[in-house]
């Protein structure tokens, strides 16, 4: 039998739980200062339109939130960054409902945010979000290491062939048979989208830092897509030859520890 490490995640409205502020965090003599929180915060139903996005907007220099059709669990993605596929025990609806969602915290904390690093501001703003799910989600959830079957993405024998690093810009794109990243980190964000993909986890252990404009198009295992009723002509190869071929990388199956975060408790949000 698998070991099964716990460690407890307890989330309450005040965040009581210790929410390591960043060492560059103002403080001031006397009590300890509470991390910030978002003042007000209306939560609506998402009523679906055509050819439509999800989207969450969220400067780490103010104290504004904005998400737009997104269901509890890519929330909890977002202000836990975790990956949706090590997301376990969410209810149903939580992943089939959509919601828009606009938060703002007292002005006082933007300022707050500008004193802070960048990397340290989204920390704050993703505890911040925590905090808001604990609140009208009811949201309660705990981390676990399981052992479980994974992919390393490794690169394969003749080396990685996409370009030079990026300077700037943020693309996270991904559709039937098409994956499209760039990020401070694109490799780990490029296994993060083959993980929705492959059906198991997908490990960076390519041990390429660095943001790459990566592009990758392969033919799902249900076949290829259609256009009129017929085929598309010329097809891409399958993931895992799309992968080599393309962008010089591979998938190595394999079995490790895999962090996962579990919902304990969530309900549907309370009135605005």
């Amino acid at each position: 039998m698998s070991q099964v490490s716990t460690n407890f995640i307890r989330l309450t409205v005040t965040l009581s739980v210790a929410l390591a502020l960043p060492a560059a965090w103002p403080q001031t003599p006397g009590p300890t200062q509470a991390p910030p929180q978002f003042d007000v915060a209306a939560i609506h139903p998402h009523i679906p339109e055509p050819h439509e996005h999800n989207s969450i907007w969220s400067s780490p220099f103010d104290g504004q939130f904005k998400a737009e059709n997104e269901t509890l669990v890519m929330l909890i993605h977002w202000a836990y960054q975790m990956p949706e596929t090590r997301i376990l025990g969410a209810p149903g609806w939580a992943a089939s409902t959509y919601f828009n969602i606009e938060a703002k915290a007292d002005p006082a904390v933007d300022q707050q945010l500008h004193n802070l690093s960048s990397d340290a501001a989204r920390k704050v703003k993703e505890e911040m979000a925590q905090a808001l799910l604990a609140d009208r989600f009811r949201l309660a959830a705990h981390t676990e290491t399981r052992e479980l079957p994974v992919y390393n993405l490794v690169v394969a024998k003749d080396g990685p062939t996409f370009g030079p690093v990026q300077s700037n810009g943020t693309t996270i794109n991904a559709g039937y048979g098409r994956i499209d990243v760039q990020s401070s980190n694109s490799l780990a964000t490029l296994a993060e989208e083959l993980s929705k993909v492959a059906g198991r986890d997908v490990v960076d252990k390519t041990g390429i830092a660095g943001r790459y404009h990566l592009a990758l198009r392969f033919t799902p295992d249900e076949g290829p897509a259609t256009l009129n009723g017929e085929p598309i002509p010329n097809p891409p190869p399958g993931l895992f030859i799309a992968l080599q071929e393309q962008l010089g990388l591979k998938l190595e199956p394999a079995k490790g520890p895999v962090q996962v975060l579990v919902i304990d408790h969530a309900e549907m949000p309370s009135a605005n």
